[in-house]
């Protein structure tokens, strides 16, 4: 299988599945944080939620509406998140926007499936929306 085709399969398989089944799609009661990622251009809007522990995150949710791209972006996101020390977050999210947006290399099918978008320039916000609000609120602590 070629390197296009590889792409093409892994963007339907993780991208539509995660859309179709995200990762702790629900609004958290309780949360410490609650973090908005909201597109204006294309209404993509979603709530992460939060709760921490000792600098690490405890567990992590969200709730909203977007196209696949984003709803799949933001439930690998939050599945990653769980257990992960707060400045571990922004490597994590560089990684990814470089596989994604750079066609770096990685062994992370999650993160590979997104590298498709560099095709398509106008769905970066798609892929990026979520990562990017919740670097914001990190800076922002």
């Amino acid at each position: 299988m070629d390197a296009e085709s590889k792409l093409k399969q892994l963007y339907r398989t993780i991208i539509l599945g995660h859309n179709k089944n995200p990762y702790h799609y629900e609004e958290m009661e309780a949360p410490d944080f609650e973090i908005e990622a909201y597109n204006p251009l294309c209404g993509d809007k979603f709530k992460l939620y939060l709760q921490l522990e000792e600098g690490k995150v405890k567990s992590a949710s969200f709730s909203g509406f977007g196209c696949a791209i984003s709803k799949a972006s933001t439930s690998i996101l939050v599945k990653r998140l769980e257990g992960m020390r707060l400045e571990d977050i922004a490597p994590m999210k560089e990684t990814f926007l470089n596989v994604a947006f750079e066609g770096a290399a990685t062994t992370d099918e999650e993160f590979e499936a997104f590298a498709a978008a560099k095709a398509f320039p106008g769905r970066s916000t798609c892929v990026s929306l979520s990562w990017e609000s919740l670097q914001k609120w990190l800076d922002q602590q």
